[in-house]
């Protein structure tokens, strides 16, 4: 009973917002394509630290540290928040949160504005509460325009968009 729900949340989960990955940022496997930046990019830098950022909220069932994590207003922080709440409710917590990353484009770089595609998904993920560890299934991958933006030294989400994926060149 406890896994048809745990998955359901967690796809639902996917469709909304993009996870993170738990530990410091690592690079990942990204698809050779056309625009590509190298693992070390700072895009790609910012992105992981985000996802682990994010990450550690949820495995800590922190919604106010998820919360900084979306530019104030955001619909994906709201959602995101929403759904931790919805966790915690139920006595659950998520960790090892990490995201598979497999393609990437800069679209957008400035000082204090990314706009990115990013095909990833979901891996590793665990529903952890006081008497159970159940490991939630890996995602499909889903391709998102992803907007984050430069508050002090930090990056924020600001928006979070599905785009059809466009085929290999």
């Amino acid at each position: 009973m406890l896994v048809p729900l745990l998955a359901a949340v967690v796809a639902a989960l996917v469709a909304v917002v993009t996870p993170a990955a738990v530990h410091e940022p690592r690079p990942a496997p990204v698809a050779a394509a056309l625009g590509a930046p190298a693992p070390s990019s700072p895009a790609l830098v910012a992105l992981h630290r985000w996802d682990a950022a994010r990450a550690r909220a949820w495995a800590s069932g922190e919604p106010a540290a998820l919360r900084r994590l979306y530019v104030p207003g955001a619909a994906a922080g709201r959602a995101d928040v929403a759904l931790l709440r919805r966790y915690l409710a139920r006595g659950l917590v998520v960790t090892g949160m990490s995201q598979q990353v497999l393609a990437v484009r800069v679209t957008r770089a400035g000082t204090d504005r990314l706009v990115l595609r990013v095909t990833d998904r979901l891996v590793g993920a665990v529903a952890v509460s006081v008497s159970a560890h159940q490991p939630l299934p890996a995602s499909a991958p889903l391709t998102r325009r992803l907007e984050l933006r430069r508050v002090g030294e930090e990056w924020r989400m600001a928006t979070i968009r599905a785009v059809r994926p466009t085929a290999p060149p």
